[in-house]
């Protein structure tokens, strides 16, 4: 369980550190941010919550609403915010690019928090990780080509579907690194707009053979 708390942890002092918020809200943007593929519970939320409060970085005061009704039985919220010490230690996180920064399930959480991040750390952490991701490309390609004569149909599929998630990521990874560094796509010389690719020349256009067929 201690993987879940190290994605939890700083995607809690993360969202606090934009602004206070009580459980139930703070819940919806968890989710927002760690993907709907990876829904959060309450029954992981609150014992997070619980280990940040103990260790000083954040605080729960309950909300200045009006008091609950004698017989609703309802309490106040308790709404979390950053400590000045909370405020410290996710700095430091944000200016950490190690290893752990580019691993599958941190990386996600550390580039929902790219615009709070230097664009040194940036760049560190997009090069880190589209370099772990080539060398799982590289891995996955070659058990591809060493055992797909023993695969079925639908393993095969399975192997290919893999590969190109794995070749999506890392072309999406190299234009956000461009992005960074400032590079942009050279355009074709001599036009001032993108070629179609399909329109190119010598390529048929829509409707050209129906044209000549008539």
């Amino acid at each position: 369980m201690r993987g879940r708390s190290d994605v939890l942890e700083p995607a809690i002092l993360g969202l606090l550190h934009e602004t206070p918020m009580h459980g139930y809200e703070l819940r919806k943007r968890l989710n927002l941010v760690l993907g709907s593929f990876r829904a959060l519970s309450y029954g992981s939320l609150y014992p997070c919550l619980k280990t940040l409060v103990a260790r000083g970085w954040i605080a729960g005061e309950e909300s200045p609403a009006a008091p609950p009704h004698a017989l609703s039985g309802k309490r106040a919220r308790i709404v979390y915010h950053l400590t000045a010490a909370g405020k410290e230690h996710f700095q430091g996180i944000l200016a950490s690019s190690g290893p752990a920064s580019w691993e599958d399930e941190n990386f996600d959480v550390r580039f929902a928090f790219f615009a709070q991040t230097d664009a040194e750390t940036r760049l560190r952490i997009l090069e880190g990780r589209r370099s772990r991701l080539t060398e799982r490309l590289e891995t996955v390609r070659q058990s591809f080509h060493r055992t797909r004569e023993r695969m079925d149909e639908y393993t095969l599929e399975l192997q290919r579907h893999g590969l190109e998630q794995v070749e999506r990521e890392v072309r999406w990874l190299d234009g956000l690194i461009d992005n960074e560094r400032g590079v942009r796509p050279a355009r074709p010389t001599g036009t001032d707009r993108p070629v179609d690719a399909d329109h190119a020349e010598g390529a048929p256009r829509p409707g050209s053979e129906l044209k000549e067929r008539g």
